[in-house]
C-alpha cells in the first residue's frame, strides 16, 4: 500500500530526501519537518550534504556539528554534520602503522607498503564518516519521534547506500590484515619482551563502523520505520537522474512511495520565456505521470516567485506538499 507523505511524517521514524542536485530538496526537507513538529512529532532534520543549505533554508545559523533547537518552532531541531571532524579521527587513527612497535620496525620488505595501505583514504570515506554519525539516531534509541535526512545529491547518496559492501570490501579487508598480523604480534612476543604500544587499536573503530552500518540496514529496509522520498523538476537531465537513484534504491532495498516534482512554473501570458519553460516542463510532465502514475504518490509543486527561505515561507510550501 503507498502511504503518502503526511502518513509517513505522522507515523514512521525515518524519512530520507534525496534526488538530483538543485531540484530543492533542503527546502522540501525543511517544510516537512516543520509540518510533523507543529503536528507533535519531536523531530530531528540532519544534512549530510557537505555543501549544507538547511541553515540557509531555516534562515538561521546552525553550527556544524552541533544538534539545536529550530527557532519558533517547538519540537524540532536541526543538524548539520561535520564529516570532517570524523575524517580527522579516521585519518589520525590511520596514520597508527600496526607494525611500529616490533623489534623489526619497517626494516622487512613488506613494512612499507602496510604504513601506505594503513594511511590511504578508500573511496567513499567521507559519506562513510559522515553516515557513521547518521547511525548513532538508528542505533539508538533516541527520544525524536521523526529524525528527517536531507541527503546529498544522487551520486552521493548512492554510495552512502552502498556503505555495508564498501566496508565490507575495504575495510573488511583491513580488518582481516589487521587479524593475520596479530598471529605474527604474538609469535615475535614470545621472542622479545619489547613493551607494547598502550592504547586502544586503532582498527576498533572500523569494525564498530562496520558492523554499526550492517545492523542499521535491516532499519533502513523496514518500510514501517524508514522511507524515502525523491524530489525532483520536471526536465530531461532529472528525469534521467531519478531513474538511477530508483535503480539504487530498488538494489539496495530502500522502501519508497512518493516522488515530489518541484519547481513547475505557472502559466504566463506576458512572458515568452516563462511559458516556452512552462511548455517543456509539461511535456516531461506528461512523461513522468506515465512512468510513475500507477506506483508513486506523485506531488506537484509550483516555482515560487521568491526565495524560499524562512519559516512563512517554508510554512507556504507546506501548502501544497499537504494539502
Amino acid at each position: 500500500m503507498k502511504k503518502n507523505l503526511k502518513s509517513l511524517l505522522s507515523q514512521n521514524k525515518f524519512i530520507l530526501f534525496g534526488g538530483k542536485g538543485g531540484v530543492g530538496k533542503t527546502s522540501i526537507s525543511s517544510a516537512s519537518a516543520i509540518w510533523a513538529a507543529e503536528h507533535g512529532r519531536k523531530t530531528l532534520i540532519i544534512s549530510t550534504d557537505p555543501a549544507h543549505s538547511l541553515g540557509d533554508s531555516l534562515d538561521q545559523k546552525l553550527p556544524k556539528g552541533e544538534t539545536v533547537q529550530v527557532e519558533n518552532v517547538s519540537n524540532l531541531y536541526a543538524l548539520e554534520i561535520n564529516p570532517k571532524i570524523n575524517l580527522d579521527e579516521y585519518q589520525s587513527a590511520m596514520n597508527v602503522n600496526p607494525l611500529e612497535s616490533m623489534p623489526f620496525g619497517n626494516s622487512l620488505p613488506f613494512m612499507e607498503d602496510i604504513g601506505s595501505f594503513a594511511s590511504m583514504n578508500p573511496p567513499g570515506i567521507d559519506e562513510a564518516m559522515a553516515f557513521g554519525k547518521v547511525l548513532e539516531f538508528i542505533e539508538t534509541e533516541s527520544d525524536y519521534d521523526l529524525v528527517i535526512f536531507d541527503t546529498a545529491p544522487t551520486g552521493h547518496t548512492l554510495r552512502l547506500l552502498a556503505l555495508p559492501d564498501l566496508l565490507s570490501g575495504w575495510i573488511g579487508k583491513l580488518i582481516s590484515l589487521r587479524l593475520k598480523l596479530g598471529k605474527i604480534f604474538g609469535m615475535f612476543k614470545k621472542m622479545f619482551s619489547k613493551t607494547e604500544v598502550e592504547g586502544e587499536d586503532p582498527f576498533e573503530m572500523f569494525k564498530k563502523l562496520k558492523n554499526s552500518i550492517v545492523n542499521a540496514r535491516d532499519e533502513l529496509k523496514d518500510p514501517s520505520k524508514t522511507s524515502f522520498i525523491i524530489v525532483m523538476i520536471s526536465e530531461a537531465m532529472a528525469l534521467y537522474e531519478t531513474e538511477r537513484l530508483l535503480s539504487g534504491l530498488y538494489q539496495y532495498e530502500i522502501p519508497f512511495s512518493n516522488i515530489i516534482v518541484n519547481q513547475i512554473f505557472p502559466e504566463s501570458i506576458d512572458c515568452k520565456f516563462c511559458q516556452s519553460r512552462r511548455n517543456m516542463q509539461l511535456k516531461n510532465l506528461k512523461e513522468i505521470r506515465y512512468l510513475y502514475e500507477d506506483d508513486f504518490n506523485l506531488i506537484e509543486i509550483p516555482l515560487f516567485d521568491t526565495e524560499i527561505s524562512g519559516y512563512e515561507q517554508l510554512k507556504k510550501l507546506g501548502k501544497y506538499l499537504f494539502q
